[in-house]
C-alpha cells in the first residue's frame, strides 16, 4: 500500500439561523448566517490545494432534518467542484440530518456516496493518482433523530483485507455531558472492532481520543456561539505505507468565537477598565487573523470599582462605546463584534475573615456557601425565588432551563451583591469590614 491522505470533517450545521443574538447590525448577522457555507468553501478550497485523496464527513452536515434547500445546493455546488479534481467524498447522517428528514431531490455527483441507515456498510477507496485501493470505508447513517443503540457494534472490518480501515460514526463516545447521548459507545468498543481510523462527529470540540488506532473527533467546521470558541475546521490525515498515521489541523472558519476575561484588580477608574477593554479588543483582533470576530467579555477579579458595576448601567454603556468605535473602523482589517459583557468581578473582600464573622453579611456567605455545595438546598433556593416565572405555562421552562445553566453564576452574583449593598468600606473605599 502506498501512501495517501484523506480530510475529516464533521458537524457542518450548513444554514444554521444564528439565532437569539440582540441588536446584531445586518452586516454581522448575515455575515453569521454565511459562515456555514464559508467553511463548506474553504473546505472545498483546501482539498483541492491539498490534493486529497478523498474526504470522509461524520455526520451533521445539515443543520436541521428537513434541510433548506439553500443549504442542499450549496452542498451540491462544493460536491461538483470537488468532482471535477477526481476527489471522492464518503458522508453519514447524524442527529441533525437524519436519513427521514425532509430533502430535495438533486442529482448528485459520482465521486459521492452516501451511507444509508439499514446496517454499516463499506466501500473501497482509491488513491486519485493511480486508482490503487487504499480503503476501505465504512459507514452507516442515523435513520431519525434520536438513535440510542450502541452504533459502533454494527461496524465489521471487511473479512481477508489488509486495507486500512476508516469508520464514519456520529456518536457519544463514553458519555459527553454536554452533549446529547446519541448513539452511545465505550472506547473499548472502538477499540475492539480491529478499525484503523474513527473519524467520528457529534463533539463539537476538537480531540484526539486515542492513537493508534487513532480514535478522533474534528469539531465543527464553523462555532456558531459563545459556547463554541476558538479555531474550528477539519485534520488532514496522511497514511504512509507502514499504515502509519499523522495529523494536520486546518482552520475552516470564516468568523471565530471568543470568550475574553478582563480583570478589574488595580484599576480603580472607569477609564482604566475601559482601557483594559479596548486593549482586550484588540488582542481578539489579533487572534481572529483576519475574521469577523465574535466576543463575549468577562469582567472579574476584584478592586473597590466593582461597586460602581453592580447593578448599574456602566458596563453596558461601555459596550455601546467599544461597537461605536468598531463601526468608526476602516474595513481593512478584521471586524470584531461585541456580543455581550459579563460581570463575574467583586469588592476585595477577606472572605476567609469574612466567614468567622458574628455579622449578617457574614452569615449570609456562609449560607451562600452552603447552598452552593449542596444540590438540593441550592435547588430549594432557586425554585421558591423562581416561582412566580416558573408558574407561567411559556416562562417557565425558559426560567427552569436557565437556572440549570447559570446556577452557580447566579449565586455567585447575589453574593456579591449582598456585599455592596451591607459591606462597609473602609477609609480608602476598599476592603469591606
Amino acid at each position: 500500500m502506498s501512501t495517501f491522505r484523506f480530510i475529516h470533517a464533521a458537524d457542518l450545521h450548513l444554514d444554521s439561523p444564528f439565532r437569539g443574538m440582540a441588536n446584531v447590525p445586518e452586516d454581522v448577522l448575515g455575515r453569521l448566517r454565511e459562515s456555514t457555507f464559508a467553511a463548506l468553501r474553504n473546505l472545498v478550497a483546501l482539498a483541492i490545494r491539498e490534493n486529497v485523496d478523498f474526504v470522509v464527513l461524520s455526520g451533521d452536515i445539515y443543520d436541521a432534518a428537513d434541510r433548506s434547500l439553500k443549504a442542499q445546493l450549496r452542498l451540491q455546488r462544493g460536491l461538483a467542484e470537488l468532482a471535477e479534481h477526481g476527489i471522492a467524498v464518503y458522508i453519514i447522517h447524524g442527529n441533525h440530518d437524519p436519513e427521514n428528514g425532509l430533502k430535495a431531490s438533486l442529482q448528485w455527483p459520482d465521486n459521492v456516496f452516501v451511507f444509508g441507515s439499514a446496517e454499516a456498510e463499506c466501500r473501497i477507496a482509491r488513491r486519485r493518482s493511480d486508482g490503487e485501493q487504499v480503503a476501505a470505508i465504512c459507514g452507516v447513517s442515523y435513520p431519525q433523530q434520536a438513535v440510542r443503540d450502541n452504533m459502533a457494534l454494527r461496524y465489521r472490518r471487511l473479512a481477508g483485507s489488509d486495507l486500512y480501515h476508516i469508520a464514519l460514526l456520529h456518536a457519544n463516545v463514553d458519555g459527553n455531558r454536554n452533549h446529547d447521548n446519541y448513539a452511545p459507545c465505550g472506547m473499548r468498543d472502538l477499540l475492539a472492532s480491529g478499525f484503523d481510523y474513527w473519524a467520528l462527529g457529534h463533539i463539537h470540540i476538537r480531540q484526539v481520543l486515542h492513537r493508534e488506532p487513532y480514535i478522533v473527533y474534528p469539531g465543527n467546521t464553523q462555532g456558531r456561539s459563545v459556547k463554541e470558541t476558538g479555531a474550528k475546521g477539519c485534520y488532514i490525515v496522511t497514511v504512509n505505507e507502514r499504515k502509519e498515521t499523522s495529523l494536520d489541523f486546518h482552520p475552516l472558519d470564516d468568523v471565530r468565537w471568543f470568550a475574553q476575561d478582563v480583570s478589574i484588580a488595580g484599576a480603580g477608574t472607569e477609564q482604566a477598565l475601559l482601557e483594559r477593554l479596548e486593549a482586550a479588543a484588540e488582542t481578539v483582533r489579533e487572534q481572529a487573523d483576519g475574521r469577523l470576530a465574535v466576543v463575549r467579555l468577562t469582567v472579574g477579579g476584584r478592586d473597590a470599582l466593582h461597586a460602581r458595576i453592580e447593578g448599574s448601567a456602566l458596563l453596558e454603556e461601555m459596550l455601546q462605546h467599544l461597537r461605536d468605535n468598531e463601526s468608526m473602523r476602516p474595513e481593512s482589517g478584521g471586524a470584531v463584534w461585541f456580543d455581550s459583557i459579563r460581570v463575574q468581578s467583586g469588592l476585595p473582600l477577606d472572605e476567609e475573615a469574612l466567614l468567622t464573622q458574628d455579622s449578617f453579611l457574614g452569615e449570609y456567605f456562609r449560607l451562600a456557601g452552603r447552598t452552593a455545595s449542596d444540590p438540593e438546598l441550592c435547588e430549594d433556593v432557586l425554585r421558591e425565588a423562581l416561582a412566580p416565572l416558573l408558574a407561567q405555562p411559556k416562562l417557565g421552562p425558559m426560567a427552569s432551563r436557565a437556572a440549570e445553566a447559570e446556577r452557580d453564576d447566579w449565586l455567585r452574583r447575589a453574593r456579591e451583591l449582598a456585599a455592596v449593598l451591607l459591606a462597609e468600606p473602609d477609609e480608602s473605599g476598599g476592603n469591606a469590614r
